[in-house]
């Protein structure tokens, strides 16, 4: 353990100003572009998804593999992009991530049939793993200390205005035939233009230039980038004294050696901690089955059901801003730690409407030939739990009693069912199947569910993982973790996508949300114990918390308390 003294002032060791100045608001804002187009190409997975089902005739399988395959391409460019950043430098990963974000608008906005759209996905997925890796990496070691935090939340704003843009072009264009290209392909590709031609004029970061001894330009960098006036000297030469030191210990980066490190070893575990809890609380099951929930809230029809879900994911965009006021000022594990009370309790909320949801569902009698299973089922609830069936009734029947539950007709988009009253393609205006959804009062419940969850996870668990996790980690060792780091948020993503129709299925809507919520609350006791305040710290300092066991006999709380 190190001493106490390693702990003092080191909220005092930067100089830095805390002005923001013109040239590190256009890098910031071209770089934050990269993060506009990882929530677009995440969040139009919500709706664009049911526009595209109906020009390929998509089964439920393709629309998860086609959703998973995004992530999963995600996943390898976010392992890969660790070292790759650290021969290339972050710059040009970036540059590589807008030249594939750009490609892949073109091959989905074009594609001719599923298999090239899955194509598209993937390299979409490519680039959003670049992205995901580089962006808040090259923010954090361009920005001052005191802008640090901010620049870094301003990277996840433009992820959740891009998140957002993406539900409002699938409303615009639901109605629209074949939307869905323009969706995909018409405006995907202009931001990723802008970002390609905008770091041709954008610097490397100036401690990648120093690991690669390009001190003189390191030093320019920083000139640049700083307020006029300012003396880079002390910055500069504590860059160069702990990339020198790191480089005289050990040449190279490898695994070994980061696991070998224990301040390293331990900052790499709440970092993937926080990458993991960040996705097993469930957040991407909403971002990209959002419509998908608030049918199976009782809104049944799919242009509504865009419309709510971009109304949702507004939430998400504008609360992510109190995370930018905050981030500097209350500092990042209180607003972690809040954001993940109030997950559990919203997830709690939802847990409870779609309970309240499942039992006061319409009743059916359970009259069919034994031969036909969906008949067999007693509730809407049950009967739309099934992939098999849907539920038919008749708006004019407001107490259900002839409502029947009918196997569904898969060739026709699960649309109608394949005999009896629901089976008629051109329906009565009077006469609904629903396939996946039950009539329920009480949606709207499950909806503010929705709203409060992303409320709460905005300002805090939405940005602080990939916050955190851009200071926590010593020059040498900082892209290989921070690759490692994302790579372990795509691996979590990728399991929540896959599993939350199966775990719908296998213990109910209500009991996947309980479950969701029981993640959440294990997540906020650990972090209460092992996360410690990086606010007001150099990058080049941080990682002396880590000298400490990781969960101790007392919670982390401020660096400043770490002192006592």
């Amino acid at each position: 353990m190190s001493s106490m003294g390693d702990f003092k002032n080191l909220e005092e060791t930067s100089s830095s100003s805390g002005q923001l100045t013109r040239p590190m608001l256009i890098l910031t804002l071209f770089s934050a572009i990269g993060g506009f187009l990882f929530g677009y190409d995440t969040g139009v997975v919500s709706g664009a998804m049911l526009l595209v089902r109906h020009d390929f005739n998509l089964s439920t399988a393709w629309h998860e593999i086609i959703v998973s395959g995004t992530i999963a391409a995600a996943w390898v460019a976010a392992l890969a992009a660790g070292p790759a950043t650290d021969r290339f430098g972050r710059r040009r990963m970036i540059v590589l991530a807008s030249v594939l974000f750009v490609t892949a608008a073109v091959v989905m906005g074009a594609a001719p049939e599923k298999i090239t759209l899955l194509c598209g996905r993937i390299i979409a997925g490519l680039a959003i793993g670049f992205a995901s890796m580089c962006v808040p990496l090259y923010l954090s070691e361009m920005a001052e200390t005191t802008l640090r935090g901010r620049l870094t939340v301003t990277n996840i704003i433009f992820v959740t205005g891009g998140q957002f843009a993406a539900s409002l072009v699938c409303g615009a264009f639901s109605n629209v035939p074949h939307g869905w290209r323009c969706v995909h392909g018409c405006l995907d590709w202009v931001p990723a233009a802008v970002q390609f031609v905008g770091f041709f004029f954008m610097p490397e970061s100036p401690r990648w230039l120093v690991a690669q001894k390009r001190n003189e330009e390191a030093k320019d960098v920083l000139l640049r980038f700083r307020p006029p006036a300012t003396d880079i000297s002390a910055e500069l030469r504590d860059i160069v004294h702990t990339i020198s030191k790191e480089m005289d210990e050990e040449e190279g980066v490898s695994l070994g050696r980061i696991l070998a490190t224990s301040a390293v070893r331990r900052a790499l575990t709440l970092g993937c901690l926080l990458q993991m809890f960040q996705q097993l609380a469930g957040i991407n099951t909403v971002m990209y089955y959002s419509a998908s929930i608030i049918t199976m809230a009782g809104i049944g029809d799919p242009t509504t059901a865009i419309w709510i879900s971009a109304g949702v994911a507004s939430c998400n965009f504008v609360f992510t801003f109190v995370g930018l006021a905050l981030v500097e000022r209350i500092g990042r594990r209180p607003l972690l730690l809040w954001s993940l009370a109030g997950m559990v309790l919203c997830l709690l909320e939802l847990g409870v409407s779609f309970n309240l949801a499942y039992v006061n569902s319409p009743t059916i009698d359970a009259t069919g030939n034994s031969t036909d299973a969906c008949t067999q089922y007693t509730s809407c609830s049950t009967c739309t739990t099934s992939s098999d069936c849907g539920f038919c009734f008749s708006a004019l029947d407001p107490s259900y009693l002839n409502a029947s539950c009918l196997a569904a007709d898969h060739d026709q988009f699960n649309e109608v069912s394949i005999s009896e009253a629901c089976s008629n393609t051109n329906l009565p205006e009077d006469v609904t199947f629903a396939y996946d959804w039950c009539p329920y009062e009480y949606g709207w419940l499950s909806i503010l569910g929705l709203a409060c969850y992303l409320l709460c996870f905005a300002p805090g668990m939405g940005p602080m993982p990939w916050t955190i996790n851009s200071e926590l980690y010593p020059g040498w060792a900082r892209a290989r973790c921070v690759g490692i780091t994302s790579s372990v948020n795509w691996a979590f993503n990728l399991l929540v996508s896959l599993t939350f129709l199966t775990l719908t299925e296998a213990i109910t809507k209500h009991g996947t949300f309980y479950l969701y919520a029981c993640v959440a609350a294990v997540g906020l006791l650990v972090f209460y114990w092992s996360l410690p305040e990086t606010r007001g710290m150099t990058l080049e300092n941080i990682h002396v918390l880590f000298n400490r066991p990781l969960f101790s006999s007392q919670p982390y709380r401020t660096n400043r308390d770490s002192e006592s």
